[in-house]
């Protein structure tokens, strides 16, 4: 049986991750501001898992100063409900903090109580709310810290 690897994205990897967005959001990143992002963005940081030669997951994250901003965690529909995010998030933040980043942040989407629950289990917790945040239907955003 072939094992899950989890590693730092390559600029290779983009296209497919664009896909990921396509499948997983309502408001997908083009693969060209993912590229950009990857290729370009200094703050900017990917971790994919990768089975059988397939990027089924990644986390995506920006580093402001001491700060990690998680933008987005996404598992293909078919892998999902295999810890495949929690080995995303793991890796994000153990490779983040060697890198000096003492907090993290993400925003959730208030319904989504299998997220929320996944980045209180890393220890993320409820700061605020972002009202209608979210474009596509006005649904709010929990703000969730972590450290």
């Amino acid at each position: 049986m072939a094992e899950l690897i989890v590693r730092k994205a390559e600029r290779g990897d983009a296209e497919a991750v664009a896909k990921l967005e396509q499948i997983c959001f309502a408001a997908p990143w083009s693969e060209e501001a993912l590229i950009r992002d990857m290729t370009e963005n200094e703050m900017a940081a990917y971790v994919v898992a990768e089975y059988e030669e397939q990027i089924v997951g990644y986390v995506g994250l920006w580093i402001i100063i001491d700060e990690g901003h998680i933008n987005n965690v996404a598992v293909s529909p078919q892998y999902r409900r295999q810890h495949i995010a929690s080995r995303l998030i793991d890796k994000m933040l153990r490779w983040t903090e060697s890198a000096g980043v003492k907090r993290h942040t993400l925003e959730v989407r208030a319904g989504n109580q299998a997220a929320r629950a996944l980045y209180e289990k890393f220890g993320f917790q409820e700061a605020g709310v972002r009202k209608g945040y979210y474009e596509d239907n006005g649904e709010d955003a929990v703000i969730m810290w972590r450290g």
